[in-house]
């Protein structure tokens, strides 16, 4: 029976490292063990921002209807409780979808609610 030798499967395990590590900058694109760390420092990167994303995103849709209900002389805070006693079914995303490109529903809504 021939002798079984790690070689193939420890050298797929390299390639498969190496090249989720082109793009990188210097020695983190093709030494297998600095590309090894930034690999996996990146895989924990994007596990952490796939969370951040989605706050940072919710974030941004509160400051523009904030924004966008201050011309009405309400209160992001105001407006929301507003719009869940009128029984609105708008989430957030697309209330300031609303308010960025089509001002004149916003307003409609807005009229709605008060």
């Amino acid at each position: 029976m021939p002798r079984s030798v790690p070689s193939v499967a420890s050298r797929q395990r390299r390639k498969k490292v190496l090249k989720a590590a082109k793009g990188y900058f210097g020695r983190r694109k093709n030494v297998h063990t600095v590309a090894k760390n930034a690999v996996e420092k990146g895989m924990v990167y994007a596990t952490r921002d796939r969370k951040q994303k989605k706050r940072e995103f919710r974030s941004l849709w509160v400051m523009r209807i904030n924004a966008a209900v201050r011309e009405f002389d309400l209160s992001y805070s105001k407006f929301m409780g507003l719009v869940h006693k009128a029984g609105l079914e708008l989430n957030r995303k697309v209330l300031a979808d609303l308010a960025m490109n089509d001002p004149m529903a916003f307003k409609a809504i807005v009229n709605s609610v008060k």
